[in-house]
């Protein structure tokens, strides 16, 4: 499966990812997979309108927080390897999400760079 390569390029174009963190400060959001059972997921947007578009209801605590692209495929990635976390690429509350390794979307970072 293929990543949106209107993501990458947006994410590329910009150098930032936007993720969701709580305004309390205690960290990013992450949610249940809608793939694997006892997998979290971390919701990832190409735009911080898409990001601030989730803040409401059971995700009222979050704000949309930018993520630069550099010190996510530096550190970000192996971190949530490491934790066996997935990212959702455009995640949409109702309807199925495409959910990744983080080394497989690094990869389509790189991938799309080289082009």
């Amino acid at each position: 499966m293929s990543i949106n390569t209107q993501f990458i390029n947006a994410v590329i174009d910009n150098q930032l990812l936007w993720g969701l963190a709580e305004k309390n400060g205690d960290g990013f959001l992450v949610c249940d997979s809608s793939e694997y059972e006892d997998t979290d997921v971390m919701p990832l947007w190409d735009s911080e309108q898409q990001a601030a578009s989730h803040c409401t209801d059971e995700w009222s605590e979050y704000s949309p927080v930018s993520i630069d692209l550099e010190q996510f495929l530096e550190f970000w990635v192996s971190d949530l390897n490491d934790d066996g976390v997935l990212v959702g690429v455009q995640w949409q509350l109702d309807g199925e999400c495409p959910e990744y390794d983080p080394i497989e979307l690094a990869k389509a970072f790189a991938e799309q760079e080289s082009d």
